[in-house]
């Protein structure tokens, strides 16, 4: 994974990677939406790594853990020179954006598209845009997010849609109508995570609740703990994005209905991995 900027200007409240700035010093609250760590030099290190003998072609995954199309993208163009660096070498690159900003790099994912090189999913909390400004209040519109997949699509890149995350009692019933929209906007792909509320975000989740919805906060924050065991954070891979038991359950067996109603998951996109190029630092392509 490579994210360009560590810190978020979205400011989504359930956010995991709230925590990774108090690594920095940092508050996982609104320090995290304010003071963004900008990595200027990433698209320069990532052409050494790919340089480098030791490199084995592989996918690189965008937006991990903060949106690589965020606001700030928009003036220091990070994102777009890593794309760059991954077409001259042509190494594959996965992409996860709730901002329609992407569309300005459609010239490069048309490029990268050509040698099955790219695949982008946007991720899509509900279609209830007074639900948006709450939970996600710097985003990109819900049906900007739709124009995001309609237009990828119809350029042939492979899109999807990421109906993350899900969270109990606020946006579980939502499943049907992101991935009926999404389908028609012409999505390939679909997947989903339950909300975890890993370390300090747990806080501030649980005061974001009382403040927005008091009358259910109480509900949510129960759900959410039936998700996980008892507790709203699990740590274990594999089963901290699903969850399990009676209620993660369901999520699954809806989403899982809705996918095959809607045609999605159909094939499963592979990257090409054949077309990798090892350049050394300087060196041109001859054609």
């Amino acid at each position: 994974s490579l994210n360009p900027y560590q810190g978020c200007e979205h400011g989504c409240v359930y956010c995991y990677a709230r925590n990774s700035h108090e690594y920095y010093g940092f508050s996982a609250g609104i320090d995290f939406e304010s003071k963004i760590i900008v990595k200027k030099r990433a698209s320069d290190l990532l052409r050494d790594l790919f340089s480098s003998k030791k490199w084995i072609p592989t996918p690189i995954s965008l937006s991990s853990k903060t949106d690589s199309n965020q606001p700030i993208e928009r003036k220091i163009e990070i994102t777009r020179k890593i794309l760059k660096v991954c077409l001259e070498y042509k190494n594959p690159v996965s992409i996860i954006t709730k901002n329609s900003l992407i569309l300005r790099d459609i010239d490069i994912l048309q490029e990268l598209s050509k040698y099955n090189l790219v695949s982008v999913f946007t991720s899509i909390t509900s279609m209830d845009e007074t639900l948006r400004r709450k939970l996600e209040p710097r985003t990109s519109k819900y049906e900007d997010r739709l124009k995001i997949i309609e237009q990828l699509s119809k350029k042939n890149i492979h899109t999807g849609v990421m109906n993350a995350p899900i969270i109990p009692g606020l946006n579980d019933t939502h499943i049907f109508e992101v991935l009926r929209r999404a389908s028609l906007s012409g999505a390939k792909s679909a997947g989903y995570t339950i909300v975890r509320l890993n370390g300090a975000i747990g806080n501030i989740f649980k005061d974001w609740l009382s403040i927005h919805f008091p009358d259910r906060a109480q509900k949510v924050w129960n759900l959410i703990s039936d998700c996980h065991g008892g507790v709203v954070n699990d740590s274990r891979m594999g089963i901290r994005m699903r969850g399990e038991g009676n209620i993660a359950d369901i999520i699954q067996q809806q989403f899982s209905m809705y996918v095959k109603q809607f045609h999605l998951n159909e094939e499963k996109y592979h990257f090409d991995l054949s077309h990798f190029v090892r350049l050394q630092p300087g060196q041109l392509r001859l054609f």
